[in-house]
């Protein structure tokens, strides 16, 4: 008999190792690798120049395994464009992201259901 352990690519919009409330504008995306629902890996990808909505940030993302994006604000047009990719994405996230993936392993990190309405990206919702 095979056991498999599964892999979970998990991203942060990060600046200063807290999460950015916008991932949109963030300075990095910190993405942990999980085993078993354990930590194996972080790395981190550089944002693209511009909002991230509309950056193509999804696909790229997507391509390298990331299958959960754990985020602060955003739009419902940035949400589906990541779901369309085959990320899932809970919102309202906050706080310094090692605390928050660790919350995340037990449980107890839920999206919020709030996007952000305004901000210097027009145009979230089409």
């Amino acid at each position: 008999m095979m056991f498999t352990l599964e892999t979970t690519k998990v991203a942060v919009p990060t600046r200063d190792g807290v999460v950015d409330d916008h991932f949109g504008h963030c300075a990095y995306y910190t993405i942990f690798t999980l085993v078993a629902n354990r930590i194996t890996a972080t790395d981190r990808m550089p944002s693209p120049e511009g909002c991230g909505c509309k950056s193509g940030i999804a696909p790229v993302l997507a391509a390298a395994g990331v299958r959960v994006m754990l985020a602060g604000n955003m739009g419902e047009g940035a949400k589906r464009v990541l779901e369309q990719n085959g990320i899932r994405v809970v919102r309202g996230c906050h706080g310094a992201v090692e605390e928050l993936i660790e919350a995340y392993l037990a449980g107890r990190v839920a999206d919020s259901g709030e996007g952000c309405h305004s901000h210097e990206c027009h145009d979230h919702n089409a």
